[in-house]
This record gives C-alpha cells, sequence and structure tokens, in this order.
C-alpha cells in the first residue's frame, strides 16, 4: 500500500525497504557458508571437486561486497529495483556454485529458496515475483545440467530420476509457495503498519491543532479588554484632533484594533454558524471576500478564474477555509515584491486554486518541512522593522484547510523561482448539491 502523509504517496518505484548494509550482510553470511561448506568437503571429507572454479565463484561475490561497501556505504538505501538485481545475483552466484557441485542432487540446493524469502517479506509483489520466476528457472536447468555430486572417488554413487524430479518439485512448491503466502502476510502487516504510522500522525495533527484552538480562546479572552481600551484612547484621540496627518493614524489604530478583535474571533469558534444565509457562495466571490481585507497591504492581489471547467461551483461558506485561505494569501503577500496572484480553476471531480508571489521564493532546505508547527524564517528582531512569527500560520492553514478535504502542495516555479502553493479540493468536499 502506498502511504499518503501530506500531499504525496510513496510510489513502489521510490519504495527503499532496504539498506545496503543488510543486503550485503546476507551476502556475508552466504559467502561464509559457501566457503566452510566448499572447504570441508574438499579437505575435510577428501571429495573431489573442482576447488579453484569454486573460490573463484565465491570471490566474485567477496568483491562485490567490498565495492558496494566502498561506493555507497552501509547507509545507503537501494531502490527496489536495485535490491532485486541483487537477489538476482545472489541466486545466479548460488546456483553456479550448486551447477559444478551436483545441481539439485546437492542437498544445499535448498537454500535457493533464501533470496526468495527476503524478497518476499520486503520488497513489493512484482519484485517477488521476478525473484521467483528466476528461481524456478535456475532450478529447472540445474535438474538437467550439472557436474557429478562430489563424491567419494571408490564409490559410484546414482540418483533415480524420480529423486531428482521430487527435489524439483519440492523446490518449485516452496518458491511458488513463500512468493505467494508469504509476500501476501508480509504486504498485509505492511498495511497496517503504515495505517497506523498515518493514524498517528492525524492524531498528532488534531491534538496540535485542539491546543492551538485553546490557546486562540484564551488569546482572545485576555486581550479583548486591551484592544478595548486602544479602541477607546484612539477613538478620544481621533475626536480631539483636527483634520490632517496624525488624525489619520489615529483612525487607522482603530481600525486595526477592530481587526484584531475580528481574527481573534475568528480563532476563537472555527465552526460554521448554523443557519447562515450566506453559507453557500460561488468561488470567485469568496476568493474576493478573503482579498478584501488584504487590499490595503500595498501590493497588488488579483485574482485569475479558468471557467472552461463550467460555471462558477457554489462553495460551502465557513470560518475554517476563510481563515486558512487568507492566511495563505497573507503569507504571500508579506513575501511579495509588487504582486500576488491567485488562479482558479475546476473540472468536474477537482477544484484547484494556485497562490503565487513574485517574492523570492520559499527557502529549498524548508519546502519539505512547510507546515510544521513553529518554523519560521521572520526575524524576532525587536529593532526590525518587519514583524517576527511564532511559524504557527501555515501549520494553521495547512491543518484547517487539509480539514475541508484539501491536498496542499508548496514549490517553487521553475522558471523564476516565485514561491507557489497548490491546494485541490475534491469538488464534493466543498460544492454544495
Amino acid at each position: 500500500m502506498a502511504l499518503a502523509l501530506g500531499s504525496e504517496a510513496v510510489l513502489p518505484g521510490t519504495w527503499r525497504p532496504l539498506r545496503l548494509g543488510t543486503l550485503v550482510g546476507l551476502r556475508w553470511l552466504a559467502i561464509v557458508g559457501q566457503a566452510i561448506g566448499v572447504l570441508f568437503v574438499a579437505f575435510g571429507l577428501g571429495f573431489p571437486l573442482p576447488l579453484a572454479q569454486c573460490l573463484v565463484l565465491i570471490g566474485l561475490s567477496v568483491l562485490l561486497n567490498l565495492w558496494l561497501l566502498l561506493r555507497l556505504g552501509e547507509g545507503y538505501r537501494p531502490s527496489a529495483t536495485v535490491a532485486t538485481v541483487h537477489l538476482s545475483w545472489d541466486l545466479c552466484q548460488l546456483a553456479a556454485l550448486l551447477a559444478i557441485t551436483g545441481g539439485l542432487q546437492n542437498p544445499f540446493s535448498l537454500l535457493l529458496l533464501a533470496p526468495v524469502s527476503v524478497s518476499a517479506t520486503t520488497l513489493p509483489q512484482r519484485a517477488t515475483t521476478i525473484i521467483a520466476m528466476l528461481a524456478i528457472l535456475l532450478a529447472s536447468l540445474l535438474a538437467v545440467f550439472h557436474l557429478d555430486l562430489p563424491w567419494a572417488p571408490d564409490e559410484k554413487l546414482v540418483f533415480d530420476r524420480v529423486y531428482v524430479i521430487g527435489i524439483w518439485v519440492s523446490i518449485v512448491c516452496g518458491t511458488t509457495f513463500i512468493a505467494a503466502y508469504t509476500n501476501r502476510v508480509a504486504h498485509e502487516a505492511r498495511q497496517l503498519a503504515d495505517a497506523l504510522a498515518a493514524t498517528e500522525l492525524a492524531l498528532s495533527r488534531h491534538e496540535q491543532l485542539n491546543a492551538l484552538d485553546g490557546l486562540a480562546a484564551a488569546a482572545a479572552h485576555e486581550l479583548g479588554t486591551p484592544l478595548s481600551t486602544i479602541a477607546l484612547v484612539a477613538r478620544e484621540m481621533r475626536d480631539e484632533l483636527p483634520d490632517g496627518d496624525v488624525r489619520e493614524d489615529a483612525e487607522l489604530i482603530m481600525s486595526q484594533a477592530a481587526r484584531c478583535r475580528e481574527i481573534l474571533g475568528k480563532l476563537r469558534s472555527l465552526r460554521d454558524t448554523p443557519g447562515d444565509p450566506f453559507a453557500a457562495v460561488p468561488l470567485g466571490e469568496l476568493l474576493a471576500e478573503v482579498v478584501q481585507p488584504l487590499e490595503g497591504t500595498g501590493k497588488a492581489i488579483s485574482i485569475r478564474i479558468d471557467r472552461s471547467g463550467g460555471p462558477d461551483p457554489v462553495i460551502k461558506r465557513g470560518a475554517s477555509l476563510l481563515y486558512g485561505l487568507g492566511n495563505l494569501i497573507e503569507n504571500a503577500a508579506q513575501f511579495a515584491r509588487q504582486s500576488v496572484l491567485i488562479d482558479a480553476s475546476w473540472d468536474k471531480s477537482a477544484l484547484t486554486v494556485t497562490i503565487t508571489d513574485d517574492g523570492p521564493g520559499f527557502p529549498s532546505e524548508l519546502i519539505a518541512r512547510l507546515g510544521e508547527p513553529y518554523l519560521t524564517t521572520r526575524a524576532r528582531d525587536p529593532d526590525s522593522p518587519e514583524p517576527g512569527g511564532l511559524g504557527l500560520g501555515i501549520f494553521i492553514s495547512k491543518t484547517l484547510l487539509e480539514r475541508t478535504g484539501a491536498r496542499i502542495r508548496f514549490e517553487n516555479e521553475a522558471a523564476d523561482g516565485h514561491a507557489r502553493v497548490r491546494l485541490v479540493w475534491p469538488r464534493a468536499a466543498l460544492e454544495t448539491a
């Protein structure tokens, strides 16, 4: 199962389940076992066998291991395709060793099942099928083409053909069972582990957002009195001042205090108001409503709607959607040099909104982590004219929008490096009947 965390899934082609150190370690184990077996037969039992050829085959695996460790290191994780090639080499090397030491008559022919077992428990079904078919092919060739089994020179050892066929059948049945049953059991275990990991991540995000909900409610309660005092003093100053810049500054203070109260009110209650007659609006009007409070930022914020997919969808208007979109657009406006462009389009199944600014773009080292709490690049220097930040804005927006069914992708444009946020919803998640 491909695990979708955030906006992307882990595809089988990019899945890297094994460390190179694990594959190399298994091969070292096979090398030691093969070397001990060959030397024991040659010098312990005194049976004649092509010792030089056996040692050459074992030495090839040694050289391969050393080259891999020096070139890539134990921590490297090869792709599933490369891991399949590694196991295929192990199968072919073992089959060549068996071919010059008796073929299927050699009791160690059972080890042909070992690479199949490793593949079945760690690799995708397609890779396991390839390894299993290779094992069956090699077993079939070993049943026909092989040198005699090393034995005492003065004794004639003859195996009945039916016995050899029985060994071949047992290897084929074992390979098929491991490839089918073991791979299926391992696949279901991976599915369960992936589901648990996804559930833990969702619960973690939910707990973080619940904590922020409580913090927002507390902040709204604690800041209510200071904001009221600021608004009252600013109103009295405005009434006593003549027309001019100072009076305009007092009015600006009043408007910003009112906006602070409005924002805190949204954070305090992020649920839709039941019975709201304006709970459903066309997409274009919803975007215009989100952009309207940001018109005084000094940046040109434009909306471009592609209506080739049909008439504007009517969207469920909710505080989570409004706050999430508004915060992302406000963030783009703060980092933009001159302009922010909002593109909206849709088709029969999905609705897409893209927010692009002409600023410096997202730092490349942070793109993969955007949406985590307390991740910020803004200065917190009290002498700086730019506002600092706790790094919660994008986290809150991402979590709220994901609650509405959105899939969010942060990226930089390939041409000029400007920051772009792409949001995609299933139409059924937002559109009213």
